[in-house]
């Protein structure tokens, strides 16, 4: 089979012919349909997180956001069968016993494995997955809308859960991207008002189409000034960008007693005053990508009709080319490869 694969940290990613996974005991093969490109694989990529550094699996097939077809199911498999339209997230497999898996925080496992990390991923034809993690992806979800829910729409919807914010509240989102714009969505879905911020005037035109009540270009006026004057301050900050001024105006920017929910990782230390967390009682989370329960929800919310993604559709050999648009910030959305497109 055809696989976009890592060598080495900072080495450009090329496709080579490699041999298709086969199903061992408790696995299914997947037809690989659509994966979307996350920030997280080009900074895994290029080997800034020193934390998955140490674990990430070299040569590496990169890719967490995975939908396809199930072609070929390994021995105990009972809940698929080849044919069944299947969804991988970054959650290759947790154990179901820790204190973590068992109290519904599984995404804190300490024996997890990742795909796209300690796991070849889905910048290939076909991929390998624990059937015990592999998500049904509902008739209504296309391939290519469902790809970026693995992470990007699960990682924020996580997020808005964790954050208690509540219907006619205020969440404002920090940075309109893969991320953003679906935080955006789900915010609104839930019935809450959305601010948006960013540098770019054409996200913050994606970020109106997607429901947001109000929008502030933070190159052009302070957002705390801005968001005090339009909705009060919000009541949560939800903060998708990795650059750091965007946590600082994120925590000037809320309302006393609100939340800033840190999902974007920058690579230098986020900037806190304790006495203004003091002054004004707020809390700062951080929320990690979502369980196997958020991620039901998500596709069942998806199937509804209450998320679309802004996607572009690109072949399995232009993985390269799109992690490098990424990092100049040349990406509007989601890039989603596919061994179909092209």
């Amino acid at each position: 089979m055809k696989a976009a694969i890592l060598e080495g940290f900072g080495k450009p990613v090329e496709v080579k012919d490699t041999p298709r996974p086969e199903a061992g005991p408790g696995e299914v093969v997947i037809q690989v349909k659509a994966c979307g490109v996350c920030h997280s694989d080009l900074h895994l990529a290029e080997g800034d997180w020193d934390a998955l550094k140490r674990i990430t699996k070299l040569p590496l097939v990169l890719g967490h956001e995975i939908a396809g077809v199930v072609v070929e199911t390994g021995p105990g498999v009972t809940t698929f069968q080849p044919g069944d339209r299947a969804g991988v997230p970054w959650l290759h497999w947790t154990c179901g016993e820790c204190e973590y898996c068992t109290s519904g925080r599984e995404t804190l496992c300490g024996k997890q494995s990742i795909t796209g990390v300690t796991v070849n991923g889905g910048y290939a034809e076909f991929v390998k997955a624990k059937a015990s993690h592999v998500a049904r992806i509902p008739d209504a979800v296309s391939f290519e809308q469902a790809a970026p829910l693995m992470c990007a729409g699960l990682t924020v919807y996580k997020a808005i859960k964790s954050s208690g914010v509540r219907a006619g509240e205020v969440l404002a989102v920090f940075g309109v991207g893969g991320l953003g714009h679906l935080a955006i969505q789900i915010a609104k879905a839930r019935g809450v008002k959305v601010a948006a911020v960013d540098i770019t005037e054409s996200k913050l035109e994606l970020a109106r189409r997607c429901g947001a009540d109000w929008t502030v270009n933070s190159g052009l006026e302070q957002p705390r000034k801005a968001l005090r004057a339009a909705g009060g301050g919000p009541h949560v900050a939800l903060v998708c960008s990795a650059a750091k001024a965007a946590y600082e105006a994120a925590l000037s920017s809320l309302r006393k007693g609100g939340t800033m929910v840190v999902v974007g990782m920058p690579a230098e230390p986020i900037p806190v005053s304790a006495v203004a967390l003091v002054a004004g009682e707020l809390r700062i989370i951080a929320s990690a990508v979502g369980t196997r329960e958020d991620l039901r929800e998500l596709l069942e919310l998806a199937a509804a009709g209450g998320i679309h993604c802004e996607t572009r559709l690109e072949p399995l050999a232009n993985a390269g080319g799109a992690l490098e648009r990424m990092k100049r910030g040349d990406i509007t959305g989601r890039v989603v490869l596919t061994p179909d497109a092209g």
